[in-house]
């Protein structure tokens, strides 16, 4: 074990300065924060999102800006074939030998795919119950983590990564755009919304990348972990979902179009949403009416929206942007006596989003009826601004 638990720590014998890591500005602002807290800090989100790069920019900034001893600092994805047959505390165990350390020494962790090892919730416990350590720890399902949590309850935090957004995207591209070349941004933000925003496609542009990722998800997260046999089946239900982005829609009748019950179309949901390839929308109102109501859905990204239904809704596509840029006010759908509004946001402002058109009739009613602490119309890349939190 102990060649490669060096193979995966090469701080530990030489100096660790990656060239291609992205700082992305939120994780930056708040990582004192992070580090200050004795939480495990679990990173979620989709495969290939970014979630190892976040772990290796922490691991570089403690070592170069906090000055950390590199051997107190630990790395391991436990997605590793080779270690399959090792719990997480026999792991650590063999790093603490390696490096001679004792157990009042503190110790930081970055165990990637913690999900690939069974009981992890337990094992997490009992080191941080009783070893002098930081975790940090990366999964690619919500499952893993909702079904687990009751066992790490008030000991961790969960950050989860999301595609790049708009801005990000532009800084990950290197495009400075100054004033008097404003008038590019809409430019740049019609090919974001084509792209969107997993970091290795907007670097490659190969459709085959996004393909095989989202192939990935669907057999090494969904069906692999999950018991689910069909494959084809679960491609045909992501391609149902794809193309009700930003409806409300009807799991029966999902699961008629593909001669499945409405159990099997709801576990189906449920495991799209947890990988993190698909957000559900609930709508707005009393508890009653928002169990029972059908969901909205959006995608996690929008580069995968257009691989399965192109680029021609913009209208669509813009909505979803929307969403993702708001997704943490914990927004809701409006609906009532027939009609629809977008989005109402915890702290209780109305978003309706119309790319180039107008409300009719009766959304201006209801818009204007509607009582909120704001209101806001989106019509276009310029009016994105209103809905900025700084």
């Amino acid at each position: 074990m102990e060649q490669i638990l060096y193979r995966y720590n090469p701080w530990w014998e030489s100096e660790f300065n990656p060239k291609e890591l992205f700082l992305r500005p939120l994780l930056m602002r708040n990582l004192e924060s992070i580090l200050a807290s004795k939480d495990i800090i679990f990173f979620t989100g989709l495969r290939r999102i970014g979630k190892t790069s976040l772990l290796k920019i922490i691991i570089h900034y403690l070592i170069n800006k906090k000055g950390i001893n590199s051997k107190n600092i630990f790395y391991v994805s436990l997605d590793d074939y080779l270690l399959a047959k090792e719990s997480i505390v026999n792991i650590i165990d063999e790093f603490r030998k390696i490096q001679k350390l004792r157990f009042s020494d503190k110790i930081f962790l970055f165990l990637d795919e913690i999900g690939y090892k069974q009981n992890f919730e337990i094992q997490l416990k009992n080191i941080y119950d009783t070893q002098n350590t930081k975790i940090f720890a990366s999964t690619s399902n919500s499952f893993h983590l909702r079904s687990k949590s009751s066992f790490i309850t008030g000991r961790h935090k969960t950050i989860e990564v999301a595609p790049l957004d708009f801005q990000e995207y532009l800084l990950f591209k290197n495009i400075s755009i100054s004033k008097k070349e404003g008038y590019l941004l809409e430019k740049y933000f019609l090919e974001y919304l084509y792209t969107g925003g997993i970091p290795e496609f907007v670097l490659r542009g190969e459709i085959e990348y996004l393909k095989e990722l989202v192939d990935d998800i669907i057999m090494k997260d969904i069906a692999a972990q999950h018991n689910v046999r069909s494959i084809a089946l679960l491609k045909d239900f992501f391609l149902l979902l794809m193309e009700r982005v930003g409806k409300v829609f009807s799991i029966n009748k999902l699961a008629n179009i593909l001669k499945i019950s409405p159990d099997t179309a709801k576990r189906y949901l449920e495991l799209f949403n947890s990988s993190y390839l698909i957000h559900l929308l609930p709508r707005a109102g009393k508890t009653n009416e928002v169990i029972l109501s059908a969901k909205k859905i959006y995608a996690a990204d929008l580069g995968i929206k257009t691989l399965f239904t192109g680029f021609k809704d913009k209208g669509n596509l813009f909505e979803n942007y929307v969403y993702l840029k708001i997704k943490d006010r914990n927004p809701a759908y409006v609906y009532k006596d027939g009609t629809e509004i977008d989005f109402l946001t915890e702290d209780k402002t109305l978003i309706e989003v119309k790319y180039n058109s107008e409300l009719t009739k009766a959304q201006s009613k209801l818009f204007s009826e509607f009582k909120s602490k704001d209101k806001i119309i989106i019509k276009s890349y310029n009016d994105l601004k209103k809905i900025e939190i700084d």
